[in-house]
């Protein structure tokens, strides 16, 4: 009886919108921050929120814009909403942070159910991540190995793969002494990876094990997969973390 609620911070500019979703979310048993702005939001922010939600085009401070504040201190997921569908879009959401995108109009049981994912991988974010529909090992009790961009080990604190250590304890990313600042849903995809080194991932397989749901598309996997090489390679068009199979999937080796 006891249990914690699960805190939501909901940002919009239309107060309808606010007000509803606050009644709606607490009425799922969620706790309801509001903010009527990207800068208030990026104000209230703080360790004991569990998600966002940001509508994208407010006044003062934009969601995006919020959203790379909020970044800089809390790694909680984000959802932006928005008007606009367009790929383009969906890209800036997730470079400024965003773990997941609803178009307005939505329902509020497509926003629940969004919610409701986000927050399950979240719980399951410390532990090491499993492969869905396409066999593989969870990644349990692996060996070291030395390959040619340096020593390669995995425990159950973290993995070390050339220059980058990823800390399962401390839930971050460096790129030898530097600290590479990176979405819950980008971690998830890494830790993937490096989890299972040499297996091809499709698209499909990504969604299924990342986002614990079917593929919708596929411009959402390959928006994450383009953000993390941009904060991982130093050229891109030459990646030696995350490979292309061209026609399959991603890989690292």
């Amino acid at each position: 009886m006891g249990d914690k609620k699960d805190r939501i911070l909901v940002a919009d500019d239309e107060r309808e919108i606010r007000e509803v979703l606050q009644l709606y979310l607490e009425q799922e048993g969620y706790e309801v921050i509001t903010a009527r702005d990207g800068q208030e939001a990026a104000q209230k922010a703080d360790e004991t929120i569990d998600l966002y939600i940001l509508d994208v085009n407010m006044p003062v401070m934009s969601g995006f814009a919020a959203s790379l504040e909020i970044r800089k201190k809390y790694h909680a997921p984000v959802i932006f909403l928005t008007a606009y569908s367009g790929e383009s879009d969906k890209a800036m959401g997730f470079a400024a942070g965003a773990d997941d995108y609803v178009v307005k109009p939505f329902s509020n049981t497509e926003l629940l159910l969004r919610i409701r994912a986000l927050l399950r991988r979240v719980r399951s974010y410390s532990s090491p991540i499993g492969v869905n529909e396409g066999g593989g090992t969870n990644g349990e009790g692996k060996t070291a190995a030395s390959g040619s961009g340096g020593t390669e080990e995995e425990s159950a604190s973290g993995i070390r793969y050339k220059e980058l250590y990823l800390d399962r304890d401390g839930q971050s990313v460096r790129k030898g002494d530097e600290v590479i600042p990176l979405t819950y849903t980008e971690y998830r995809i890494l830790e993937l990876f490096l989890t299972h080194r040499k297996k091809i991932f499709s698209i499909e397989n990504l969604y299924q094990s990342v986002w614990e749901e079917e593929a919708v598309g596929d411009g959402t996997v390959m928006t994450h997969i383009k953000n993390l090489r941009k904060k991982l390679e130093e050229d891109t068009r030459n990646p030696r973390y995350i490979k292309t199979a061209w026609g399959k999937g991603y890989y690292v080796d």
